[in-house]
């Protein structure tokens, strides 16, 4: 017992880091609160469809970027698809770094974007890296005591 309770500590520490570090918004709490004893495992669920969808539209981004010349409508465009993605998860760091990346796509800079999409992949690999981590813990953890939750 008293291991378990330990885990779901360090489960809620792990988690509140992922929001003091600027990793999380608000969004993630809206993704938990529609989780419930009838799908329990429904913020991991979306987030690893968001694993899916981000690899597609990285690999998009990165054949938009080997193009001459960039093609900045279609990066723009993938980019609004990955930024959109990201938020719905509260994947901050990485919403802010697309939203860069669209900033320079409306200037035409192409040395911009390379430089930046650089960046948004290390802010997704280890936002990615944190949640799989977290979800990891919160499985070993197992779900808490419905008499301990706060109604």
């Amino acid at each position: 017992m008293e291991r378990n309770s330990q885990l779901h500590r360090q489960v809620a520490l792990m988690r509140q880091s992922l929001f003091d570090q600027g990793y999380l918004d608000e969004q993630f709490v809206q993704l938990e609160e529609l989780q419930d004893d009838a799908n329990p495992n429904f913020v991991e669920e979306v987030v690893t469809l968001y694993y899916r969808d981000s690899a597609r539209l990285i690999a998009s981004i990165e054949q938009a970027l080997d193009k001459s010349p960039l093609d900045f409508n279609k990066l723009d465009s993938y980019m609004h698809q990955f930024k959109g993605s990201s938020s719905s998860i509260g994947g901050r760091k990485v919403k802010a770094e697309c939203t860069q990346f669209r900033e320079y796509c409306r200037a035409g800079n192409g040395e911009g974007c390379i430089r930046t999409f650089q960046q948004v992949k290390r802010e997704y690999a280890t936002l990615r890296k944190k949640l799989e981590t977290y979800f990891q813990l919160a499985r070993q953890a197992g779900p808490r005591d419905s008499a301990s939750r706060s109604t």
